[in-house]
């Protein structure tokens, strides 16, 4: 029979190379899955046909949204069962002077279920059928003013249920 002598005291061991390795791959499936977690209920971007050109047009959309952003306009959007409600209203809480409605629904991820609904008017405001899949979407209202210019207000918004408000 073998003798097998003690280690020395702080010798390193196939016990430490084990400890070692537990802990770097406990390391990378934390950040796995914290960043998967992150990636998920987090902003996931927009589908752009060129990114280019969307480059181009930020300084003129910017321009844009500033001279909108002076009307002190609001719009009230509620999507419910597959109706969608949108009433736009003035400064002074008033109906704004919208000729016509539209919205564009845009999902986050693909643009295969991008859609363009336009809205009727009723007495309320406007109303239109929208049929979306829960889940996260991007849905920008743009409004003909009286005056043959455009209102337009993007939001991102999450569906469940077949509601959002």
């Amino acid at each position: 029979m073998r003798h097998v002598a003690p280690t020395e005291a702080g010798a390193f061991t196939g016990r430490h190379m084990l400890m070692i390795m537990i802990a770097f791959f406990a390391v990378v499936i934390a950040v796995n899955v914290t960043m998967a977690t992150v990636a998920r209920t987090s902003w996931t971007g927009l589908v752009v046909a060129n990114s280019y050109v969307a480059s181009q047009e930020f300084n003129g959309r910017l321009a844009a949204a500033r001279a909108q952003a002076g009307l002190g306009w609001t719009a009230s959007l509620v999507i419910e069962h597959g109706e969608a409600h949108l009433t736009v209203f003035d400064r002074d809480k008033r109906a704004a002077p919208i000729r016509t409605a539209s919205l564009a629904l845009r999902s986050p991820a693909t643009d295969s279920k991008d859609r363009t609904v336009v809205l009727e008017r009723n007495a309320d405001g406007f109303r239109g059928r929208v049929d979306l899949a829960d889940g996260q979407w991007v849905v920008e209202i743009e409004a003909g003013m009286a005056d043959g210019g455009i209102w337009r207000e993007t939001r991102r918004m999450r569906l469940v249920q077949g509601s959002w408000r």
